[in-house]
C-alpha cells in the first residue's frame, strides 16, 4: 500500500459531484437509562432520555459523500411524514439539492427506530429494532421523473452511487435505465445491492458483502479465499462489471477483476469491532470517490478498507472526513 498516492488521491474528493439513488432510510434512535424490572412483565423499565434522528440507508451514502467533500444530489423517497421532513432537513444543512427526493404523499418513510439502553457508567446498547414503511412501491409519477431525472443529470455528475435496499425506489424499469446508462461506459455507477445485485448489467462495479453473495449465488462460503475469488468471478461474468468489491467483516475486503486478478486485502486496525452499521455505505462511497479521481481499483479497494476499518469503530450509523482518512493513513 502506498499511502502518499492514496493521499493523493484522497485530496481529489473535493468538488466532486455523485448522484445517490436508492432508499433513503431515517435511522432513529431513542436512548434510556435502564430503571428497573417491570411488574407488568419480565421487561426492562427504560427511562426517556432522548432522541435522534440519523441518515441511513441511502441517506447514510449521501451524508458519507458530504462528509468526504463531495457535491451530492439525492434521488429517491421520503413520505410525508416527522422521519421524512427530519431527512431533508438533515440533508439540506448538508447543502445538498432535494429537489429530486420526493415527497410521497400519504405514505411513511422508510424508518428503522433503535432503542437503546443504558446505565449512568455504562454504554448504550440496543435492546430491541422496531422497522416502518419498509417496502413503499413507486407510483407511475414518481418513476417517470425518475427515469427522466437519471437520463438528465448522468451528464452533469461525476459518478452514480447506487444504494438498493429493495424497498422501492429501484423498480425493474429504473434498474433497466442504470443498466441502460452503464452500457454507455462514460460514467462510473457503482451497486451496493441487497438483494437484486444480479439484475444489474455493466456497471462499473458492485460491492456485496459475504452473505450477500451468498444470497445471490446459493452457496457457502465458509470464510475460505478460493470460494470468495470463485463467487467474485461468476458475480463478473454475470453482471459484466469491470470489478467486484467484496466486504468481508474482520477479514477485510476481497476484490475481483477481470482475467483472473483477485486482491485479499486485510482489515486496517484492530478487529474490535463496534458498530458494522453502515460500514459498507463508507466503503462503496470512498472507492467511488476514488476512481472519479482517477485511482486504480486497487488503490480504490486499499482506501475504502481503510475508510471501512475505522468507521466500524464508531458506534451508531457514522461517517469519515478527508482528515481522518489522511490520519490513518499516517499510522500505517
Amino acid at each position: 500500500m502506498d499511502a502518499r498516492r492514496l493521499r493523493k488521491i484522497i485530496q481529489q474528493f473535493t468538488g466532486k459531484k455523485v448522484m445517490v439513488l436508492g432508499d433513503f432510510v431515517a435511522d432513529e434512535y431513542i436512548l434510556g437509562k435502564t430503571s428497573r424490572i417491570s411488574r407488568e412483565a419480565p421487561v426492562l423499565i427504560l427511562q426517556y432520555a432522548s432522541r435522534n434522528v440519523v441518515l441511513g440507508g441511502a441517506g447514510n451514502a449521501a451524508n458519507n459523500l458530504a462528509a468526504l467533500g463531495a457535491e451530492v444530489l439525492p434521488v429517491g423517497i421520503v413520505g410525508d411524514d416527522e422521519s421524512g421532513r427530519e431527512m431533508i432537513h438533515h440533508l439540506k444543512r448538508l447543502g445538498m439539492d432535494t429537489t429530486l427526493l420526493l415527497v410521497q404523499r400519504g405514505q411513511a418513510t422508510t424508518t428503522k427506530t433503535r432503542i437503546m439502553a443504558g446505565g449512568q457508567h455504562t454504554s448504550q446498547q440496543q435492546v430491541v429494532r422496531i422497522d416502518r414503511g419498509e417496502f413503499n412501491p413507486l407510483s407511475e409519477k414518481s418513476e417517470a421523473m425518475f427515469l427522466e431525472a437519471l437520463e438528465e443529470e448522468i451528464d452533469h455528475v461525476d459518478a452514480v452511487v447506487v444504494s438498493d435496499y429493495q424497498y422501492g425506489v429501484l423498480s425493474p424499469r429504473v434498474i433497466e435505465k442504470v443498466n441502460q446508462l452503464a452500457k454507455r461506459g462514460n460514467r462510473i455507477i457503482t451497486v451496493d445491492s441487497r438483494y437484486r445485485m444480479m439484475s444489474f448489467r455493466n456497471v462499473t462495479a458492485v460491492t456485496p458483502n459475504e452473505p450477500e453473495v451468498e444470497e445471490a449465488l446459493g452457496l457457502r462460503l465458509d470464510d475460505r479465499d478460493d470460494l470468495v475469488r470463485q463467487s467474485g468471478e461468476r458475480i463478473l461474468k454475470q453482471v459484466q462489471c469491470k470489478a467486484v468489491l467484496i466486504t468481508r467483516g474482520s477479514k477485510g475486503i476481497a476484490l475481483i477483476e477481470p482475467n483472473g486478478k483477485a486482491g485479499f486485502i486485510p482489515i486496517v486496525g484492530t478487529d474490535e469491532i463496534a458498530d458494522v452499521t453502515g460500514a459498507g455505505d463508507t466503503v462503496i462511497v470512498i472507492f467511488t470517490l476514488a476512481l472519479t479521481g482517477g485511482a486504480t481499483f486497487l488503490d480504490a479497494a486499499q482506501l475504502a478498507n481503510v475508510g471501512g476499518g475505522m468507521v466500524v469503530m464508531k458506534r451508531g450509523t457514522a461517517t469519515l472526513n478527508q482528515d481522518e482518512l489522511h490520519q490513518a493513513l499516517g499510522r500505517l
